[in-house]
């Protein structure tokens, strides 16, 4: 892998100013790129360089514009995008689009961020490795389906949008007669989010711990654990709090944990430079 002198962080705000202070400690010249309503923000005047991105009235859409930061990234010399987190982090068309370019995207390859992107998939892949999964489906074809394969499982069961998260698109159904109603909404906010409609079920515990490990790895067949972390502290499905160590699980059931992630992680073959998450 050819070495990174010029990195790019396709972010904004805290997350780019961390991996900004990583890329100095590394020698490594840092690039920010900014929509107009950030332009005084703080993470502009961290970097090196600083280049605004997009129009005035776009401060989300700025920065998930991918043709755009390509063309920047090009234009000014930069070798390597970071993606931080969110944004277009698990984007596979940033990764499809770094590797044309000729730039090193600091992350899981393509292939690896579509498979694992698709919630179903992965449930696929963590059955083949024999990883503990709860009762749940494929992605459901109509509101019938699904309320035929939530009786199966027994309710309350929890609908997911496949392509996303963040909390988008899920829906917890208590009974039969709130099931159409709720994959309907689930749809809509899963299209609205992500793109795409596709949604699936699984059995809802209503009392779950949130772990998730921390993966970092590289092109070279290195993969490592950075151990777990508690975020079930939550409101409207979206992290309140995440806590270093998980303070309820004993230690055979994190070594077990741990373990999984990183078969579901080699399963798949990713060739990493960064980090991932999987969330148990």
């Amino acid at each position: 892998m050819p070495k990174i002198t010029k990195l790019l962080v396709a972010n904004r705000s805290e997350i780019a100013i961390r991996v900004f202070r990583a890329a100095h400690e590394l020698g490594i010249r840092t690039v920010a790129i900014y929509s107009h309503e950030d332009r005084y923000a703080l993470h502009r005047f961290k970097a090196d360089e600083a280049y605004l991105v997009g129009n005035p009235g776009e401060p989300i859409r700025s920065y998930l514009n991918i043709a755009n930061i390509i063309a920047l990234a090009k234009e000014h010399g930069v070798d390597g995008i970071h993606p931080g987190y969110g944004f277009l982090s698990e984007n596979p068309d940033l990764a499809r689009a770094c590797s044309e370019a000729g730039i090193t995207f600091v992350g899981p390859h393509e292939e690896a961020l579509r498979q694992l992107g698709d919630k179903t998939f992965a449930r696929g892949i963590a059955r083949q490795v024999g990883v503990p999964i709860l009762g749940g489906s494929d992605a459901i074809q109509s509101a019938e389906q699904g309320r035929a394969l939530a009786k199966q499982l027994g309710f309350p069961v929890i609908l997911k949008a496949a392509k996303g998260g963040g909390g988008r698109g899920m829906r917890v159904v208590q009974a039969e007669g709130e099931f159409v109603a709720a994959f309907e909404q689930a749809q809509r906010e899963s299209l609205a989010a992500f793109g795409s409609p596709d949604v699936f079920i699984e059995k809802f515990i209503s009392q779950a711990s949130h772990i998730e490990v921390q993966i970092i790895g590289d092109q070279h067949g290195g993969l490592v654990h950075l151990f777990e972390r508690d975020c079930s502290v939550q409101r409207r499905h979206q992290k309140v709090l995440e806590e270093v160590r998980a303070p309820l699980l004993g230690l055979r059931v994190l070594l077990l944990v741990w373990l999984f992630a990183c078969l579901l992680v080699c399963l798949v073959g990713l060739v990493w430079f960064g980090f991932g998450l999987v969330i148990c």
